[in-house]
C-alpha cells in the first residue's frame, strides 16, 4: 500500500490519457476509471470499471480518491442529454469521497464574444443548445462549491492538437494528416482570424497544476497554449514541417448546413460555428500570473504533432482514406475528443 494521494481520473480519451501519463512520471497513485479496460497504461496505474452516470458506481470505483479529474464527454450528436449526467455521477463521487474535483471545460458557455478575448471573469451567455447545456453543467459544479459539498477547480482550454488527436478535432487528420499526404487541409470558416487552439500537453499539464495546487482550490482557470495566431500561420508551420505548400479548403456554414442536411453529426455542429466566423482568443493571463507557467511555443507543438503522425503505426497516409467536406463530421472543442470509453 502507498500513503500517496490518489489522483483518480474518469474519461481516457486524448487529454485523459495525456493526464494520467503526467501524473505517473511525476510519481502520484493514479486511477483511471472508464467503461471499458485501456489497451495499455502506464505501469503501476490502476483501472475500475463504471459507468461514470451511476453515481453509486462512479463513487464506489473512485473511493480512496483525494483528488478527481472529470475528462469525460458524450457523444456529439447527444451531447446535451448524454452529457450531464455524466457529470453529476462524477461529481457525486467526488463529493461522497471528500476529493477535490478538477473539471476539464470548453468555451461553450461564453457564446459569441465578438473578437473580445475570453477572461474568466467574461459572463457566461451562451445561446447555442450546447452552450447553454455547458453554462447549466457549469452552474452545477458551482453551485456545489457554494453550498460547501466539494471543493472543485475548473480547467477551461480551446480546439486542442497534439499526438493521437486524429478524428473529433478540427486540428486533426483533416489538417495533419491531409497536409503529410499532399492533400488540402480542411477548416470550418475564415482562416485568416485569430484562434487559440490548445496542445494536449498542455491541458494535461495545466489540469496536474490544478489538482495538486492549493491556489487553484474553488476557482476557475484558462489554461495556457500555445500563442495565439491565425489559422493560416497555422497551416504555415505545418507546411514548413511537412516540406511543401498545404492548400486550404474552407467548409463554410452554409455549406455546412447542407451538409447536415444528409448527417446529424454535421447538423449538430452548425450552431457552434461563430467559434470560426470572428477571432476566438482565450486570455491565460491568470493562470500563467499565478503558477508561472506557459503554453509549448506554438513550432514546437506543431513539429511533435507532425512526427507523431509521420511515425504512426498502420497504413502509410497515402493509403488513408481522402478527406472530403462531406466529412466533417468531428467536433472542435478540447473536451469534444474525451468521451466515455
Amino acid at each position: 500500500m502507498t500513503d500517496r494521494p490518489l489522483h483518480v481520473v474518469f474519461g481516457m480519451g486524448n487529454v485523459g490519457q495525456a493526464l494520467v501519463s503526467r501524473l505517473s512520471e511525476l510519481g502520484h497513485a493514479v486511477r483511471v476509471v472508464s467503461r471499458h479496460q485501456p489497451s495499455a497504461l502506464p505501469d503501476g496505474v490502476d483501472w475500475r470499471g463504471a459507468d461514470a452516470s451511476d453515481a453509486a458506481a462512479a463513487t464506489e470505483a473512485s473511493s480512496g480518491g483525494a483528488v478527481i479529474y472529470q475528462c469525460l464527454n458524450a457523444p456529439y450528436g447527444k451531447w446535451a442529454t448524454l452529457f450531464p449526467p455524466l457529470q453529476r455521477g462524477v461529481l457525486a463521487a467526488a463529493e461522497r469521497n471528500g476529493a477535490l474535483l478538477v473539471s476539464l471545460e470548453n468555451l461553450y458557455g461564453y457564446g459569441p464574444v465578438r473578437g473580445a478575448a475570453m477572461t474568466e471573469a467574461l459572463p457566461l451567455a451562451a445561446t447555442t443548445v450546447k452552450g447553454r447545456t455547458r453554462v447549466a453543467m457549469t452552474e452545477e459544479l458551482l453551485s456545489a462549491r457554494d453550498a460547501g459539498r466539494v471543493h472543485i477547480a475548473i480547467g477551461r482550454a480551446s480546439d486542442f492538437f497534439g499526438a493521437g488527436v486524429t478524428d473529433g478535432s478540427t486540428l486533426g487528420e483533416r489538417v495533419f494528416g491531409n497536409a503529410l499526404s499532399g492533400r488540402k487541409a480542411d477548416f470550418i470558416g475564415t482562416p485568416d482570424l485569430l484562434h487559440t487552439y490548445s496542445y494536449v500537453p498542455d491541458i494535461a499539464r495545466g489540469l496536474v497544476t490544478l489538482g495538486t495546487d492549493e491556489r487553484a482550490v474553488d476557482q476557475v482557470w484558462h489554461l495556457p497554449g500555445p500563442e495565439t495566431v491565425t489559422t493560416r500561420r497555422v497551416l504555415e508551420l505545418i507546411a514548413e514541417e511537412v516540406g511543401h505548400s498545404v492548400e486550404i479548403r474552407s467548409v463554410s456554414k452554409l455549406a455546412l448546413r447542407g451538409l447536415g442536411l444528409f448527417n446529424p453529426l454535421l447538423r449538430s455542429m452548425v450552431e457552434m460555428t461563430y467559434q470560426f466566423d470572428q477571432p476566438f482568443v482565450l486570455d491565460a493571463s491568470k493562470y500563467e500570473s499565478t503558477f508561472g507557467q506557459t503554453g509549448t511555443p506554438l513550432r514546437q507543438a506543431i513539429a511533435a504533432t507532425v512526427s507523431w503522425y509521420r511515425d504512426r503505426p498502420g497504413p502509410s497516409n497515402d493509403d488513408r482514406s481522402t478527406s472530403t467536406s462531406a466529412e466533417l463530421s468531428g467536433p472542435s472543442e478540447a473536451e469534444r475528443k474525451e468521451e466515455q470509453s
